[in-house]
């Protein structure tokens, strides 16, 4: 617990959860990271597939129009974003304008779209910083699923600690990243300005084996890929309450903060990486060329720059500790996913939540090896599904509220809905966000289809499938507790009280006085695993007890539960409609390696019996303090269940 302490910080308060929100510049931090970051390997990822058609000049300066492209359709996608923005104050991701404006099934979709997402931002980010770190250190090549593990683990502490917490450390690595970037672009542009920007050279270059020509169908593969630039942009619109109040308008200004340097970094990234000549390549990123033409390798801007890329890319995964958790609890509490992902931890951040996520980004980077390009093909289906739902729900919000009178209000699902004499206005820019994303969902999935988007398409069903079936499973057992349901409950039954021994000794004693205490008929349980032992349990209750029955099962072939069972189910036989009330001790260590001694043999009558109806339990803890002193404490109920006959 103290090392717990120490790691995570002291607990929070449950009121305390409004101090949490944070302000613009930590929510640009916090929520603005993996956008920022991507500009760090969108621009490669395009260069890599045009270097199927050859590596000359002017094939790969084709990387020009296809960023402005993308620059187009990243500024539609943030106009349309601010008007979700407003729309949801509450939050105005995917999953909420889809489930206000489609329904259940959309939403799931969505859901479960950019939960992938948040997956793969994480292992995408984290592959992407290591690679910038053996860029600089080729030796550390060999441990860059280690180091990547590592990163990942490293980020769970963190954000365990709090959204406001982790929002104020992975602020320096943030603004750091973008101070020596805005300060190389503008470096590099002054020495082209006068003749002294150099040309990039002894690149290790991806050779590949057969070239491609250069078609539409690889310029849409190069602008699929580049698309990875806009992932990240739904991050605020899912944590506006996350903001201090007016939460709306502060998440309003940090999306076009965020747009706006995202795309002045991804030109100005892309324009020098043209004029320097940079090439794809498995063993140096673009970054590195980049900084190695400006400063050269042996200055220490060349390093600055790496190191402040390499930290923008790790801690890009914060935007999906951030966004993950919420929307799983989202869908927890709608019934799509176990409930237990709705629980806040001690520092108010929703703790299973950043558990999963960290478990299924080390598995993904270790399978990947921890390779951005093997990763990238899975990344933006995901993605661009979310925006095409998000977009295409508020065309459909837009059209109901052209249906109302000026001054008229209905109560919508999630918001209000108001006459607002501009609807036109944000429809069509919905429309065409809706439109441009879908376009680029068809595109990516068509072309990165063989290099891995094929599981994707197969996953986000799958995963819809899922949630049904816990969806389903709630509301059976939802309506197995509804009050109207259940038949009528006899107002008395007969009792039949039953102590599991294993032994007769101190313990035993007190179960024994506990169940004489409860005024119902009783009786004396033990296993015979050992017809020796048996003999000798038989022995010390005549002797040391001396009232009350005692039965004794056989178990020839070792059984503990099964016996216990079949005996219950022989007394309910005989009293129809009687509960059976099992009475069992369990040894309490005070260390956890001291209870892993012993067998808890308890907690395997808890699961066996709890399937059976009309069947309570009550586990009598015997505490074993450290130094031998023995105490005890009031019998808990541990499990019950008491359902009407079958």
């Amino acid at each position: 617990m103290n090392v717990g302490r120490m790691l995570l910080g002291k607990p929070l308060a449950t009121k305390d959860l409004a101090h949490q929100a944070i302000s613009k510049p930590v929510g640009l931090a916090v929520f603005a990271s993996d956008a920022l970051s991507s500009t760090a390997y969108a621009t490669e990822e395009i260069l890599i597939i045009l270097s199927l058609a050859g590596t000359g000049a002017a094939i790969l300066g084709i990387s020009i129009p296809i960023a402005i492209a993308i620059a187009i359709l990243l500024t539609i996608v943030t106009i349309s974003y601010r008007q979700t923005i407003f729309a949801y104050p509450n939050g105005g991701g995917a999953y909420i304008v889809a489930r206000d404006n489609f329904g259940e099934v959309p939403a799931q979709i969505a859901g479960a779209a950019l939960l992938t997402d948040y997956i793969l931002t994480v292992a995408v980010s984290v592959s992407s910083g290591v690679a910038q770190i053996t860029s600089a250190f080729p030796g550390l090549l060999p441990y860059k699923v280690v180091i990547a593990v590592a990163v990942i683990l490293l980020m769970t502490v963190v954000n365990l600690r709090g959204v406001k917490e982790s929002g104020q450390i992975f602020a320096i690595p943030t603004y750091f990243f973008l101070g020596i970037m805005f300060f190389t672009l503008g470096v590099a542009a002054v020495k082209y300005f006068t003749g002294s920007l150099g040309v990039v050279g002894d690149v290790d270059v991806i050779h590949h084996t057969a070239l491609d020509s250069l078609t539409v169908f690889l310029v849409l593969r190069a602008f699929s890929s580049g698309c990875t630039a806009l992932t990240g942009i739904e991050a605020i619109s899912n944590g506006i309450t996350a903001f201090k109040k007016p939460s709306s308008k502060n998440a309003a200004i940090t999306l076009v903060w965020m747009s706006s340097i995202l795309i002045t970094l991804f030109l100005g990234i892309t324009l020098v990486a043209h004029q320097i000549g940079a090439l794809p390549s498995h063993t140096e990123t673009v970054i590195s060329q980049i900084a190695r033409t400006v400063y050269g390798k042996e200055s220490v801007f060349y390093l600055l720059m790496l190191a402040g890329t390499a930290l923008i890319l790790l801690m890009a995964a914060n935007t999906s500790y951030a966004d993950f958790p919420r929307l799983a609890a989202l869908q927890a509490g709608d019934g799509f996913l176990p409930r237990q992902l709705t629980l806040r931890g001690g520092r108010l951040v929703f703790s299973w939540g950043i558990l999963v996520l960290a478990l299924f980004a080390s598995l993904l980077v270790i399978v990947a090896n921890a390779t951005t390009t093997a990763l990238i093909p899975l990344y933006a289906v995901g993605v661009f599904l979310s925006f095409t739902l998000s977009q295409a729900g508020m065309v459909v919000r837009a059209r109901r509220i052209s249906k109302l009178k000026p001054g008229e209000k209905i109560k919508g699902l999630e918001t209000d809905l108001e006459y607002d004499p501009h609807w036109r206005k944000h429809m069509i820019v919905s429309a065409i966000g809706a439109t441009c994303t879908f376009v680029v969902m068809i595109v990516f999935a068509v072309t990165k289809f063989t290099s891995g988007a094929w599981l994707i398409v197969i996953l986000i069903p799958s995963l819809v499938w899922c949630f049904f079936r816990i969806h389903r499973h709630y509301k059976s057992v939802a309506k197995a507790l509804s009050w109207d349901s259940a038949p009528p409950e006899p107002a008395t039954r007969t009792v039949q009280t039953l102590i599991l021994i294993d032994d007769v000794h101190a313990e035993t004693v007190r179960l024994v006085n506990f169940a004489k205490s409860l005024q119902h008929p009783w009786k004396a349980v033990h296993v015979a695993i050992s017809p020796d032992k048996a003999r000798l349990v038989e022995e010390k209750w005549a002797k040391r007890i001396g009232e009350g029955e005692l039965v004794v099962i056989s178990s020839p072939y070792r059984l503990l539960a099964e016996p216990i069972q079949d005996y219950v189910e022989h007394i309910q036989a005989e009293n129809p409609g009687c509960y059976v009330h099992i009475i069992m001790g369990h040894l309490a260590m005070d260390s956890y390696w001291g209870q892993l001694l012993h067998q808890n043999t308890a907690l395997i009558f808890n699961l066996a019996l709890s399937h059976m109806d009309r069947v309570v339990v009550t586990t009598v803890p015997y505490q074993i303090h450290h130094g031998g002193i023995v105490g005890g404490t009031t019998p808990r109920m541990d499990s019950a269940q008491a359902t009407a006959p079958q």
